[in-house]
């Protein structure tokens, strides 16, 4: 287990508005491709920097590489960026529907067309680019999008199967997560959205691929559940904070059938799991990434308190989800309090 009050981040950081002014001039031909992975390269470095100058245990490297067209729009980070490495989906996107909660809010999904076969997914070159500016004593995370919100979101047009479709998913990251390991990361973290937002047969198959994906693993495994802080506006900034996949039923008691270290949730999602952790760490995402305010080391550790049921050596400190709609000076005050908050309760 990791030390209680352990400090991470959930992955995505800050995205600076130039990113995507750049990226334009890319799309323009004013810049090159090679222009851009520059500035993807130069956006990683100061997210680590921050991170580290905060003070976070556990960091990333921002997430910065893999987003493009939108610097805010997470979905793209987690799933255009995969969907693109794996064969048998077409480069063909269609609009697809996320949430029953507003029928204005889409994703480009791609299509599923041919089996899904293995690919790498650039897992170990990230961490390798990010272990390479990073100092002791803090230690890289690499995250990945889970098989549940990979199969989900996709347009499914061969299997026709979303337990099926996950299982395939799964195998590749599993090689993937191999390769990484073998890199020497000592952490991982999958990320799933959408458990509050279906049946509970499908949020079970969705473990036991989790479980699949996992098989042979030995570093940290870290499991993201929330429900979604999505926006949906022309003017993205500030609009943060809609749970879409929030549907009053949270699976809790499944999601400790998952086969990992620490389970990462919202603040006011961790009484969800009182009496149901196993050999777990709970990370409480008491910096609460909805909130345009940076809170008081003092707030965060109240809510660190208010679960008087979750033992200390159980207990770590995070963010409640990115952070890559936050200005540079939210994003980091916030990190400053948590690692505060951590300081003060170890």
């Amino acid at each position: 287990m990791l030390r209680p009050y352990t400090t991470s981040v959930v992955g995505s950081y800050s995205v600076p508005p130039w990113y995507e002014v750049l990226e334009k001039q890319v799309e323009a031909g004013a810049l090159s491709p090679a222009d851009m992975q520059d500035v993807q390269f130069r956006a990683s470095q100061a997210a680590i920097a921050d991170q580290e100058f905060a003070g976070i245990d556990v960091i990333t490297g921002g997430e910065m590489h893999r987003r493009t067209n939108n610097r805010n729009a997470p979905p793209n980070a987690m799933l255009n960026y995969f969907w693109q490495r794996i064969p048998g989906f077409s480069s063909e996107t269609r609009p697809k529907n996320i949430t029953p909660k507003d029928e204005h809010v889409t994703h480009p999904a791609q299509v599923l067309t041919g089996p899904v076969k293995d690919a790498d997914l650039t897992l170990a070159d990230e961490y390798k680019m990010v272990a390479k500016f990073t100092h002791p004593p803090a230690e890289v995370k690499v995250t990945m999008t889970g098989p549940h919100m990979l199969a989900k979101v996709a347009w499914d047009e061969y299997y026709n199967d979303i337990n099926t479709f996950m299982h395939e998913l799964a195998k590749v990251l599993n090689a993937n997560f191999r390769k990484l390991q073998d890199a020497g990361c000592k952490h991982v973290q999958v990320d799933e959205p959408l458990f509050a937002a279906v049946d509970r047969t499908e949020v079970q198959q969705a473990v036991d691929a989790i479980n699949q994906a996992f098989e042979g693993v030995t570093m940290t495994k870290w499991v993201h559940i929330c429900q979604g802080n999505y926006a949906y506006a022309a003017d993205y900034d500030g609009q943060i904070g809609h749970r879409y996949f929030d549907f009053g039923h949270y699976p809790a008691d499944l999601i400790v059938g998952i086969d990992c270290d620490a389970i990462m949730a919202e603040y006011d999602f961790v009484d969800q799991y009182q009496g149901l952790l196993k050999n777990q760490q709970m990370a409480a995402g008491v910096a609460d990434v909805i909130n345009p305010m940076v809170e008081s080391p003092e707030t965060l550790i109240e809510r660190a308190k208010s679960y008087s049921w979750l033992p200390r050596e159980q207990t770590l400190l995070t963010t409640s989800c990115g952070l890559n709609h936050h200005s540079r000076e939210i994003a980091l005050g916030k990190l400053q309090s948590l690692q505060a908050a951590a300081n003060k309760l170890k």
